[in-house]
């Protein structure tokens, strides 16, 4: 099955579970991200793979009008239900890496923890400085993997093992490369840990017993120092807690 199906196919079948995510969900996040921004009232504003409309919510009080698009129809239908009491936030359904807008047409634009599914991360950011205005603003936020390349490798096989849809989580130097290549300009960047509720994160995207346990006994069958790393936290009878992935925000502008 080609990478953008198997993205409809895992994410419409759990889309209400993006609605309802705690990971994806957090006020104080999302205000913080937003003033990032420094959004205005007479901006427009787009919101790529807006999974539950998390992003897309808090960015609509402060712009007049936020485009939400999203690969699967599903997941509109799950955050339109979700949004339907904000009136200027327009639902398309949309390819992160082909937008069906024209060039110079929005004043910001938004990914928040998506970019690991998109086949192509050259294609995506050449997209969203395309349809910017010059010195518009592009905020990405995703989950990034190490420089180290052991880890590199064990976090993005858990997420594949955990998600087929997942493509790859880049490192940072590769973001910083695209967006130079790109005529993007970093503003501003942080790196930071994400701490993730265990059973809530690997049953948000399986239901089978057999595969939940292949995920949890590839991560306990890792190296101490992995463990370590991404900060995983057992119970007192050896179950898994929770665990930590290395999250970037990066603010961009086009020149």
């Amino acid at each position: 099955m080609h990478e953008k199906d198997l993205t409809k196919k895992q994410f419409g079948e759990n889309a209400q579970s993006y609605v309802t995510s705690s990971t994806h969900s957090k006020k104080e996040d999302l205000n913080a991200l937003v003033a990032l921004l420094k959004p205005q009232k007479d901006m427009v504003a787009l919101d790529i793979a807006t999974g539950g409309g998390h992003t897309a919510k808090y960015l609509a009080a402060k712009v007049k009008r936020i485009i939400a698009t999203d690969l699967t129809k599903e997941m509109l239908a799950a955050a339109k239900d979700h949004l339907k009491h904000i009136d200027n936030i327009v639902f398309a359904e949309a390819d992160a890496e082909q937008l069906p807008y024209p060039d110079n047409h929005v004043d910001i634009v938004t990914c928040r923890i998506a970019a690991h599914h998109f086949p192509s991360p050259q294609k995506f950011v050449a997209e969203a400085r395309r349809v910017l205005k010059k010195n518009g603003k592009f905020l990405l936020v995703d989950n990034v993997a190490s420089e180290y390349a052991t880890f590199d490798f064990f976090i993005n096989k858990m997420e594949k093992m955990r998600d087929p849809s997942h493509v790859r989580s880049l490192n940072i130097s590769e973001w910083e490369a695209l967006f130079e290549n790109n005529g993007l300009q970093l503003l501003y960047e942080q790196k930071r840990k994400k701490n993730l509720p265990y059973q809530e994160w690997v049953s948000r995207m399986m239901s089978s017993q057999e595969d939940i346990q292949n995920v949890t006994n590839f991560i306990l069958q890792s190296p101490q120092e992995i463990q370590n790393y991404y900060q995983i936290v057992y119970d007192t009878s050896g179950d898994i807690v929770s665990f930590s992935l290395d999250e970037w925000v990066a603010v961009c502008k086009k020149t």
